[in-house]
């Protein structure tokens, strides 16, 4: 049963940060730098 609290709490932590960030509206920033870098690491950006 300890064995199984640290991953469970890390997780449960991650998943409030992917909330907050979904609630603050960072997706969209990642979502716009993510495509930029894709494009720049193929050559078109």
């Amino acid at each position: 049963m300890k064995d199984s609290v640290i991953p469970v709490s890390l997780l449960a932590l991650g998943l409030v940060f992917v909330i907050t960030g979904i609630a603050l509206g960072d997706m969209e920033l990642v979502f716009k730098k993510a495509i930029f870098i894709c494009l720049e690491c193929i050559g078109i950006g």
